[in-house]
């Protein structure tokens, strides 16, 4: 299927006081994205409900649906007896449609196939190393050996979830700590190996573009999301817009200095945030604690806690108040509405979600926190965050949370 998008997702910007021609092509882009919406939320649906639930004009949703159809993002089903008149087409995503995606940490890969409803066909962990060539090679392989146990779907392209920021129109790993990556072009080789179109971003933008694709945004405008694993990151969502910021670098708020006497990090200065609030944090916190005891993975650690062992319910009692600490620092700059969390902290949110909730509160400058939401488990947010960087630019899908909304409304109104 050939792309329809321009330019990189996140860098188109509209300007509503502009000539007829770019507001025509606003328009046009709005329409097309409240049809995806209201397709993926109502699916299977008719085109004579797409017309009335959006709003629009049925020749404009006709040739809306025609464009998908022909690229292969819906496909028609059955039919539908109605009482009288003719019987309706019936339209959904194209469940054979699929993407191949991969989780990169430090220390291994999730590889995974994903349908356009965030459905997971296979998921698969492989150990990755610090020199860039064996790491994406064995990446290479493991999503080929996928692609080839499902060779009757159709894959649309890659995505990839990096632990570190990506330039938004090279694609390049631009700074990763805690992955030294940085000087091989990593999507050209899978691009050359895998034979498709690969994109890669951030991890918490990732994550964020996955929870606006898959329609759990349509209440905020103003959002954080943090990533909590082996470090800590933050994707901004302002006025409904990503921000990325020069050379998409916003969002690095697990780097701020929050103690200079703190533990050195792999940035290269001491006391970051991350050193205090990450997986890794806690795990040496936990071996400071009991130094007798062999290396433990975070799985273990929240194994002996849910055991009553003391010492790792102090160590995660003490992330969770470094967590809230750090917060303190996006509630004062940036105000948001929620803030979303995604990696290995939600494993436990459970446990230290009223932690991190009471201690941000005892924290705020004024008024009340923001809502704290944890999305899935760790793994599956950060896949799903790759699959939703294929859906947005290669359909494009140039959503915002003004485009959700009005499809929302819409759809809140013909069900009441």
């Amino acid at each position: 299927m050939q792309s329809k998008r321009s330019q990189p997702a996140g860098k188109r910007r509209f300007d509503l006081h502009a000539e007829d021609p770019a507001s025509s092509e606003l328009a046009r882009d709005i329409n097309r994205d409240i049809v995806l919406e209201l397709l993926r939320r109502r699916q299977p649906i008719a085109r004579v409900d797409l017309a009335r639930l959006s709003g629009l004009q049925r020749s404009t949703v006709s040739l809306i649906v025609e464009q998908l159809l022909r690229e292969r993002w819906i496909v028609e089903g059955a039919t539908v007896r109605t009482a009288r008149g003719r019987r309706p087409t019936m339209l959904s995503l194209n469940a054979d449609l699929v993407m191949l995606v991969a989780d990169v940490r430090p220390s291994h890969a999730v590889c995974a196939v994903v349908d356009l409803n965030g459905h997971f066909l296979a998921r698969q962990s492989v150990p990755v190393a610090s020199d860039a060539e064996i790491g994406v090679q064995r990446i290479a392989e493991t999503l080929g050996r996928m692609r080839d146990e499902f060779a009757r779907k159709s894959f649309e392209g890659v995505g990839i979830s990096m632990p570190g920021r990506v330039h938004p129109e090279s694609q390049q790993l631009l700074w990763a700590p805690n992955l030294r990556w940085h000087d091989y072009d990593i999507r050209a080789v899978l691009a050359d190996r895998l034979g498709l179109k690969v994109e890669m971003d951030n991890a918490a933008n990732a994550c964020m573009l996955s929870e606006l694709w898959f329609g759990r945004m349509e209440k905020y405008r103003n959002a954080v999301l943090v990533t909590i694993s082996e470090g800590v990151g933050a994707a901004v969502l302002a006025n409904g817009q990503l921000l990325l910021g020069k050379d998409g670098m916003a969002g690095e708020f697990g780097h701020i200095l929050i103690d200079p006497n703190g533990p050195q990090c792999n940035c290269g200065e001491r006391g970051c945030w991350e050193m205090f609030a990450s997986t890794r944090a806690v795990l040496r916190r936990y071996n400071e604690r009991a130094p007798e005891q062999p290396a433990i993975t975070f799985t273990h650690l929240m194994s002996f806690a849910d055991q009553g062992d003391p010492r790792a319910l102090a160590a995660l009692e003490e992330q969770a108040q470094w967590i809230a600490r750090g917060l303190r620092m996006i509630t004062a700059a940036l105000s948001p509405e929620t803030i979303l969390f995604a990696g290995d902290i939600t494993a436990c949110w459970e446990r230290s979600g009223p932690v991190v909730q009471r201690e941000l509160a005892a924290r705020m400058l004024m008024g009340t926190p923001p809502a704290l939401i944890p999305i899935g488990d760790g793994e599956m947010a950060r896949l799903r965050g790759a699959a939703a960087l294929v859906l947005q630019r290669h359909s494009n899908y140039h959503r915002s949370t003004t485009t959700a909304q009005r499809a929302g409304s819409r759809d809140m109104v013909a069900q009441a």
